[in-house]
Parts: structure tokens; C-alpha cells; sequence
């Protein structure tokens, strides 16, 4: 998985609130925001956890779209 980087300006509460659970998780703060919107993608349902161990994701496909 290739990975580009990106400029982020973000509050200062919610940069030092990310940095406390990344710490709490035993992460880097990248890894946690990454980890963060991963699974904001996921759960909305907007892309498709193809396996769990892998972060790679897959975008859906009209017939993958989750009904709620």
C-alpha cells in the first residue's frame, strides 16, 4: 500500500486529544488519525474492510452498499 502525504492544520484540542489515545493505543499520531478516519470510511459505509489483519481498503460497489 503506497501512502502520500498530505499538509493537515487541526485544532490544538484535537490534535493533543488524538495524540493522548494514540499514546493510549500504543500508536504513532499519524497511525491514529489514520486509523481514526479508516474506520469513520468504513462505518459509514463509503469503503469496504477487506480484511481486518490488512488495512487496505476497497471502495464499494453498488451492490456492496450496506442498508441501515
Amino acid at each position: 500500500m503506497s501512502k502520500k502525504s498530505f499538509p493537515l492544520r487541526i485544532n490544538e484540542q484535537v490534535i493533543a486529544a488524538m495524540q493522548r489515545w494514540a499514546d493510549d493505543d500504543l500508536r504513532s499520531l499519524n497511525a491514529q488519525i489514520e486509523f481514526v478516519l479508516r474506520d469513520a470510511l468504513v462505518k459509514s459505509g463509503r469503503v469496504k474492510l477487506i480484511q481486518k489483519v490488512v488495512t487496505d481498503l476497497e471502495p464499494l460497489q453498488p451492490d456492496d452498499q450496506q442498508e441501515d
